[in-house]
C-alpha cells in the first residue's frame, strides 16, 4: 500500500510541472497579464512555497537528525552545489536553468519523501506533497518560458518532456524507500542539501521574477504559497 502510495503521491506531484507548462503556454489569451502581473506572481507564489518546504519541513526534519556541523555543511553543501550549477549553465549559454532548478530540487524531495514513508512519517510525507507540487508548478510555468523563448523547442514538445521528467518523482521516492528506510542520517542530509539549493534558487532566480515596477500585488504570491504551507503543516 505504501509504494502505490509514494508512486502516485510523487507522480502527482511531477505532474505539476506540465500543468505550468499548459498555463504558461496560453500567453494569447491574456498576452499583457500573462506576460506582466500573472508571471510575476507565479514566480513569487512559488518563491512562498519554496520557502514554506525549507522552514516547515526540509530543515526541521534534518536538524533534528543530525549533528550541528553535519547539518551546516549539508545546508551550505546545498547552497554551492545549486551555485555552481547555475554558473556551469551560464557558461554554457543554456536556456534551461530553471529546468535544472527545478529537477534539481525535486528529485532529493523525492527521495526524501519515499524515506519518510518508510519511517511511518505520513503526516510530513503528505505535507511535503503538496508543497512539492505547489513549487512545481510555478517553476514548470517559468521554466516553459524560458525554453520557450530561446526558440530551441516548440511548446506541444517542451509540456511532453515536462510529462516524461514526472516520471522520475516515482522512481526517486521508490528508491528513497527501498534504501534509505533504514539510514535516517543520509535522508536528513538529503533534506538539509535541497533545503540549501532551493534557498538559493529563490533569491537568485525566483525572488528577482516577482518584482514589477508600479505594481504591488505579486509579491502578495510570495505571502500565499507560504501561508499555504503553513496551513498545510498545521492541517497533518
Amino acid at each position: 500500500m505504501d509504494i502505490i502510495l509514494i508512486l502516485g503521491l510523487t507522480l502527482l506531484a511531477g505532474m505539476a510541472m506540465p500543468v505550468g507548462a499548459f498555463i504558461a503556454s496560453k500567453d494569447h489569451v491574456w498576452p499583457s497579464w500573462l506576460e506582466d502581473e500573472f508571471r510575476h506572481g507565479v514566480a513569487a507564489f512559488g518563491g512562498g512555497a519554496l520557502l514554506s518546504a525549507v522552514a516547515l519541513v526540509l530543515v526541521p526534519e534534518g536538524t533534528a537528525k543530525l549533528s550541528l556541523l553535519s547539518a551546516v555543511l549539508c545546508f551550505v553543501g546545498g547552497g554551492m552545489a545549486f551555485m555552481v550549477l547555475d554558473i556551469v549553465l551560464y557558461k554554457l549559454n543554456t536556456p534551461a536553468s530553471q529546468l535544472a532548478a527545478m529537477l534539481a530540487d525535486f528529485i532529493p524531495e523525492s527521495l526524501a519523501l519515499g524515506a519518510a514513508f518508510a519511517l511511518g512519517g505520513m503526516g510530513n510525507a503528505l505535507l511535503l506533497v503538496m508543497l512539492m507540487a505547489l513549487q512545481n508548478m510555478p517553476e514548470g510555468f517559468n521554466a516553459y518560458r524560458e525554453l520557450g523563448v530561446s526558440g530551441r523547442f516548440n511548446g506541444g514538445k517542451i509540456i511532453i518532456i515536462f510529462a516524461l521528467m514526472a516520471l522520475l518523482g516515482p522512481v526517486a521516492g521508490l528508491s528513497g524507500y527501498v534504501w534509505l528506510a533504514d539510514a535516517q542520517t543520509w535522508v536528513a542530509g538529503i533534506m538539509l542539501f535541497a533545503a540549501g539549493g532551493i534557498l538559493y534558487s529563490v533569491f537568485q532566480d525566483i525572488a528577482p521574477q516577482a518584482v514589477l515596477e508600479k505594481h504591488w500585488a505579486p509579491p502578495m504570491g510570495a505571502v500565499l504559497g507560504f501561508v499555504l504551507g503553513v496551513a498545510g503543516h498545521m492541517l497533518v
